[in-house]
């Protein structure tokens, strides 16, 4: 390559690097995100489904979810209550049981070892500060074991005491 075909190249790659660097600008930090206000924004739903079939026979409860105006995630206290859009967390109660656990992420909830019968999960949509702003209950019957039902174990592959 000769030599002024590479200062040309040279120039020509310094020209753009400068042009794209001017283009970019500095950030306007002195206005504020455009979100919207939280009074303005729609209040959370949670619609809930009941549990799914297949595994609910084997007694494993699965129950899928979604929320609409808020997202569930594991942020909590004061100052991520003003974060728009709205955030907050699930609280699960299991047959009106004294505790109530947390569920800070989209995944169904699980629940397995509950006993044949019917049973009712309260779903709560708790800001990070845990002021319920909605909630609903899915209803459900674990069915019972037929010993039919259970896997076969073979003598050779049984446990012995």
């Amino acid at each position: 390559m000769s030599l002024a075909l590479r200062n040309l190249s040279t120039f020509a790659l310094g020209a753009f690097l400068c042009v794209a660097a001017w283009g970019q600008g500095v950030a306007d930090t002195d206005q504020p995100p455009a979100i919207l206000p939280l009074e303005s924004e729609a209040g959370p739903k949670l619609i809930a489904y009941p549990p799914l079939a297949a595994p609910l026979a084997r007694g494993v409860v699965i129950i899928q979810y979604r929320t609409e105006h808020a997202r569930i995630m594991p942020v909590f206290g004061k100052t991520a209550v003003e974060v728009s859009p709205r955030l907050g967390h699930l609280h699960v109660t299991v047959d009106d049981w004294k505790g109530t656990w947390a569920h800070t992420s989209e995944d169904p909830i699980i629940l397995v070892g509950l006993t044949p019968g019917a049973h009712k999960v309260l779903l709560e949509v708790a800001d990070p500060s845990h002021k319920i702003l909605t909630s609903t209950v899915v209803n459900f019957v674990v069915p019972q074991k037929n010993p039919a039902d259970a896997p076969h174990v073979e003598e050779r592959h049984a446990v012995k005491p």
